[in-house]
């Protein structure tokens, strides 16, 4: 059995590391596999790099200009084409493909015309819609039936509104695949029910992390910080905007008591800007031992996305023994249970400062109840499923 998982990027970003796993523990059983990607890499050994990033910028340019998010990237996906020739995988997973990463057109003609069997995570929404990656802080449906006049058009394109275009190339494309779909939560899989790939079989398997770096730990961050006994209120994202709920921490900066400390994680100086002195501001890290070291010195960790498919910063955070509060909103309340955290209904500032306060105060929730509910986010008993995936795809009727 040979496997090929086509992402964006490879041991970069979460995307990326989910590859990496895949391939460590498909190496562990002695399986061959590589990676094809476009961008970023931490240099893992088992990628296949089919791009620039000089390219990728002209082709996001092009993107913006033309409004055919999806349809660029002629030169990488020919890259892309010819290896999976010469490698002649019996199966190609495929993760993020949209970030300017290929042409989907030809990548999918390619695909029907040779009967590839796939296996396609659905890290997000875009697969079907005529352009956007998520539609619930808009409210749109258009997806269940037909997008046009797209809301969030300006996000993807500068002059022309394609969505209904793109929407209906989309359809025509993805059918009469050999395919199996993975969402990581319920959330998605409900939702890829009501979408034109509703035909196509779907599993749920969960992200997973690595409980060897994310477990309580020995952490100095509030000596380092000079915050010592203040309530450590934290948030971690690599994308800080509304949709990551930025703003409801500004708003609860001013309403919590002065013995209370907002920390956020992944910040730049451009948010920097937007943040009350109130909030302690960490800019990005790519080292996750030190990342874990904050989690321990938080004593709750707030996520009030409003947005999202299955967040592993939830995870982390309940692994480093720290219990979670989040928004009643796509996949994320699928991370917990009454044994580390709670959810509160989306938007609900209210409810959820007093959340914050009931659990710094009355400590609900052991270090010990965390780590327990953590066994179930081992990355390498996540990344197994795959393994047994693939193995009942190709041996399927044998």
């Amino acid at each position: 059995m040979k496997i090929v998982q086509i992402n964006a990027t490879c041991g970069a970003g979460s995307t990326g590391k989910i590859c990496v796993g895949i391939s460590k523990v498909l190496v562990a059983q002695n399986i061959e596999n590589y990676i094809l990607y476009s961008s970023r890499s931490d240099g893992y050994k088992l990628g296949i790099r089919c791009s620039d990033d000089n390219y990728i910028k002209v082709q996001a340019f092009k993107s913006r200009l033309f409004g055919n998010y999806g349809f660029n990237s002629k030169k990488t996906t020919r890259k892309m084409i010819d290896a999976l020739e010469h490698l002649s995988p019996d199966i190609v997973h495929l993760h993020n493909i949209h970030g300017h990463d290929c042409d989907i057109e030809m990548l999918f003609i390619y695909f029907k015309e040779h009967r590839i069997k796939l296996v396609w995570t659905f890290h997000d929404c875009w697969c079907f819609t005529g352009y956007c990656t998520y539609f619930s802080m808009v409210g749109c449906n258009k997806w269940q039936s037909q997008c046009a006049d797209c809301v969030q058009r300006r996000q993807y394109s500068w002059f022309f509104d394609r969505s209904k275009e793109l929407f209906e190339k989309k359809k025509k494309l993805f059918e009469n695949l050999d395919l199996t779909i993975v969402t990581p939560s319920w959330w998605l899989a409900d939702i890829v029910r009501q979408s034109f790939f509703k035909e196509y079989p779907i599993k749920i398997i969960h992200n997973g992390i690595d409980l060897d770096v994310f477990k309580p730990v020995k952490s100095s961050f509030q000596q380092k910080y000079n915050i010592e006994n203040r309530k450590i209120i934290l948030g971690v994202s690599f994308e800080w905007e509304e949709r990551k709920g930025l703003d409801i921490f500004v708003k609860l900066a001013k309403r919590l008591p002065s013995d209370y400390k907002i920390v956020l994680v992944g910040t730049d100086t451009k948010i920097d800007k937007r943040l009350p002195e109130e909030i302690l501001s960490i800019h990005r890290t790519q080292n996750q031992e030190e990342l874990a070291e904050i989690y321990s010195a938080a004593d709750v960790f707030v996520n009030p996305t409003r947005e999202d498919n299955y967040p592993t910063v939830n995870m982390e955070a309940v692994s480093c023994g720290t219990p979670v509060i989040t928004f009643r909103t796509g996949g994320s309340p699928e991370t917990l249970d009454e044994s580390c955290g709670v959810v509160v209904n989306y938007n609900d500032i209210d409810t959820l400062e007093k959340e914050i306060v009931r659990i710094c105060v009355d400590k609900p929730y052991s270090v010990e109840q965390c780590v327990n509910k953590a066994q179930e986010f081992d990355k390498n008993k996540k990344f197994k499923e795959y393994t047994e995936l693939y193995e009942g795809i190709v041996f399927a009727g044998t």
